[in-house]
């Protein structure tokens, strides 16, 4: 399943598209994926405004650190 790898202000976070919906989980430093069920992306959603969704479900966790959401790269 392939995926997207954004930074969430601070946080590493993957969606993933399987069966034409978008799954999302949270990454750990040890490669291990945790799925996020209470967080739903609309599967209408183009993945050229997933950086802007994850901005505005997770915009509470900005900090001075971390100020945005950062697409780092297809995985």
């Amino acid at each position: 399943m392939a995926g997207i790898k954004f930074n969430v202000f601070g946080k590493i976070i993957s969606v993933h598209r399987k069966e034409g919906e978008w799954l999302l989980f949270i990454e750990s430093d040890t490669s291990m994926r945790v799925r996020v069920y209470d967080v739903i992306i609309p599967s209408e959603l183009e993945e050229g405004v997933l950086a802007s969704y994850l901005f505005d479900i997770y915009h509470e966790n900005a900090n001075q650190k971390y100020v945005s959401v950062e697409r780092l790269r297809q995985i």
